[in-house]
């Protein structure tokens, strides 16, 4: 009896394939991540600049009268957190997954982060006031130092070589950063400029803390990016509303707001550009991985402080270029070692920013 044979199915033709340059260039998808991720968080930074450090007119001053500073930098939180939450409870509407508009945790493990990551924004937005932007980036560089001792204090977290190493060299760049040029803001003096690194410690130790308990909640309970995103950031705003009442300001902060409107179009740009990040960081980490992500935001660090220093003209010294490249030389090594790193190698845990940590402030 002959056999039968089952006809086999013509193999897909493949389409049109990238020649030339293009072929060597990342795909379009590719690109549109890094463009949205690094256009978003350079402008979100360079704003903060701009609110921070430039003063506000309204056109009628008198003849050398250079118009008045913001001043308090809790409103500039409770726009960028209720914006967020707002965003946030739209798409969960938007795509009818009313279970996670309900709290999957108890509320006052969201009010921790909350807390936390209020102080965080605040310290690292008055600090703008006493030190450059690009000695806020380089700080905020060594985030991963404090999130490993968090993680090792709260989680009992290991870490290999590579992690500790890139820390070093982290602390070295930064240290050889603040000691070799001039570090203070414009308008403030040189001994001012300890005050604003002062503040950026109690970043670092905030950020930190509240990167690893977020890790720890998404682990605990069964929760979408989302459902934490509506309530750290709804908690947060609410926080920063405390805050304000408790330091008798409001009132101030609201008149500031009144006088000089172009406040209030530089703080809906600054609240756009960060959950419009904060949305581009989620979807490159989705579709393409968390090394993907590190490299752009190593990238884009960069890049803010390049971009800074030639609209602010901070005038970095070379000693200071080089403590700034050391510091993103070791972050693009720590990626590069991840992407090489053979599977079955000993586990040990990554810094709690390398994961999908993603409902603060993207001006990390």
């Amino acid at each position: 009896m002959a056999e039968k044979t089952v006809p086999m199915e013509p193999e897909p033709t493949p389409g049109p394939q990238p020649y030339g340059i293009w072929k060597y260039l990342p795909s379009p998808r590719v690109m549109m991540c890094v463009v949205g991720i690094i256009a978003s968080l350079m402008l979100y930074a360079l704003l903060q600049e701009r609110i921070m450090t430039t003063p506000y007119t309204t056109g009628n001053e008198a003849d050398g009268e250079e118009g008045e500073k913001f001043k308090n930098s809790l409103v500039l939180v409770f726009a960028n957190r209720f914006s967020a939450a707002l965003v946030a409870a739209i798409i969960l509407l938007v795509k009818g997954d009313f279970s996670e508009i309900r709290n999957k945790a108890p509320l006052y493990k969201y009010l921790m982060i909350s807390v936390s990551n209020v102080i965080a924004t605040s310290c690292q937005y008055e600090a703008l006031k006493w030190v450059t932007l690009p000695t806020q980036t380089l700080a905020k560089c060594a985030k991963m130092i404090p999130v490993m001792i968090w993680g090792t204090i709260m989680s009992g977290k290991r870490y290999g070589p590579v992690e500790y190493s890139v820390a070093v060299f982290v602390a070295l760049g930064c240290t050889i950063f603040l000691l070799s040029g001039d570090i203070k803001a414009k308008a403030s003096s040189p001994e001012d400029s300890y005050f604003g690194l002062l503040l950026m410690l109690g970043y670092l130790a905030f950020d930190g803390f509240t990167s690893t308990f977020q890790e720890k909640l998404f682990a605990g309970y069964q929760m979408t990016i989302y459902n934490q995103m509506l309530y750290v950031n709804l908690c947060s705003g609410l926080m920063s509303i405390c805050f304000l009442l408790a330091s008798g300001k409001a009132a101030e902060s609201i008149a500031f707001l009144l006088k000089y409107p172009a406040v209030i179009r530089d703080m809906g740009v600054l609240s756009f550009s960060a959950v419009s990040g904060q949305f581009a960081i989620t979807y490159t980490i989705k579709e393409f991985g968390a090394l993907l992500y590190a490299t752009i935001m190593t990238i884009r660090q960069f890049l803010s402080v390049f971009v800074s220093n030639l609209i602010f003209r901070h005038q970095m010294t070379a000693l200071q270029w080089f403590g700034a490249f050391t510091v993103f030389g070791a972050l693009f090594y720590k990626t590069y070692a991840k992407a090489t790193k053979p599977k079955s190698g000993p586990k040990t845990d990554a810094p709690a920013e390398d994961k999908v940590v993603l409902v603060q402030s993207p001006a990390k």
